[in-house]
């Protein structure tokens, strides 16, 4: 065993999805950072808030500055959150002049909530194609082989002849309903968290609503009326939704293995896994992987609703629970999609 499967060397060739996990690494939080802190510079300049030459200057400079990551990490040792000493990176990169101006009327939760909608809106796309995809192959599967008898089963008993087309919709309708219900998961993820030390933007006086406005816009992001440090619905909805997805192929993983049996034969793969000890066996893997990860995001979407409980304005606990879970949760839907679809197009019915 290892502490993540999906990155070890090794294990990561059955778990791993590399496309999911380039917008969890290191690189990709600082680059959001970063972008964070420029475009803020940027709109609070647009606005009149800091001079124009010190939004232009700040951009210049952070535009090639590399954080050191040994700091960082005795900074989030100390402080409990990277942005800290993250900005005290960015204003010595600036120097004195502009320093002032770097960061203002923010707080390190706008920086790091705001940091993760802007890579949660790529991956979001990324899983919404490999859904449609997987969609697409299950119905191709139900044209080739929906009229195959196949035999129900209820409480794991055989009951009445049914087509294929019957349990290969059981697949495919609940991931098209995943699939519209993503719009709206996406709407309350991807927006822009910019409140300052305790929601109110007190700092910027008359012009919050100008920089918000024009932080959302030049990031691409939803404005809110307010932000939602300590509201943690919308992320907390994403996990539900990525558990619900990754518990339909779940299902549709434990059907294949169960029709893939020996002796039951009502599926065939067209590779599998083999044995140590019995070389006839060609072991469902990616069927049983299905399982494993419905099993595994349903296991953790209780510890993303135990982090629906903020106290008061900002909750350091709460928050740092998110960071355990919600990247392990998002990996594990991506890897159950890819697997889904190298499955299917393994998969054919048979006739008897």
């Amino acid at each position: 065993m290892t502490i993540s499967p999906f990155d070890h060397p090794v294990l990561g060739g059955l778990l791993s999805d590399e496309e999911v996990a380039a917008a969890f690494t290191a690189k990709a939080e600082l680059d959001a950072l970063l972008a964070f802190e420029i475009a803020l510079a940027q709109a609070e300049a647009e606005t009149g808030v800091i001079p124009a030459e010190a939004g232009a200057g700040i951009a210049q400079a952070l535009a090639t500055v590399s954080p050191d990551i040994a700091a960082l990490r005795q900074g989030v040792a100390q402080d409990g959150v990277v942005i800290p000493q993250f900005v005290t990176q960015l204003r010595a990169a600036v120097g004195d002049k502009f320093a002032p101006h770097v960061h203002f009327g923010a707080t390190s939760q706008d920086v790091v909530d705001t940091g993760l909608a802007l890579r949660l809106g790529p991956v979001l796309h990324l899983l919404d194609t490999r859904l449609s995809a997987v969609i697409e192959t299950l119905a191709a599967l139900e044209a080739r082989d929906g009229e195959i008898e196949t035999m129900a089963h209820t409480r794991m008993q055989a009951a009445i002849p049914v087509p294929a087309s019957r349990k290969i919709a059981s697949w495919r309708e609940p991931l098209v309903r995943h699939r519209e219900r993503l719009g709206d998961v996406r709407d309350e993820v991807c927006v822009l968290s910019f409140g300052g030390a305790a929601g109110t933007l007190e700092k910027l006086g008359d012009s919050a609503q100008a920089v918000r406005d024009a932080l959302a816009r030049l990031l691409s992001l939803r404005a809110v009326s307010r932000p939602r440090h300590s509201e943690r619905d919308g992320i907390v909805a994403l996990a539900s939704w990525l558990s619900l997805v990754s518990g339909s192929l779940g299902k549709m993983g434990q059907d294949v293995a169960l029709l893939a049996q020996s002796e039951v034969g009502e599926v065939k793969l067209a590779s599998g896994g083999g044995s140590s000890a019995m070389p006839h066996k060609v072991n469902p893997v990616g069927a049983e992987t299905l399982v494993t990860l419905a099993r595994f995001n349903a296991t953790l979407v209780s510890g993303m609703h135990q982090s629906l409980v903020h106290e008061n304005e900002r909750s350091g606990a709460a928050w740092t629970l998110e960071w355990l879970l919600l990247p392990q949760m998002v990996m594990a839907t991506g890897s159950a999609l890819r697997t889904a679809q190298t499955l299917l197009q393994s998969l054919s019915f048979q006739r008897r």
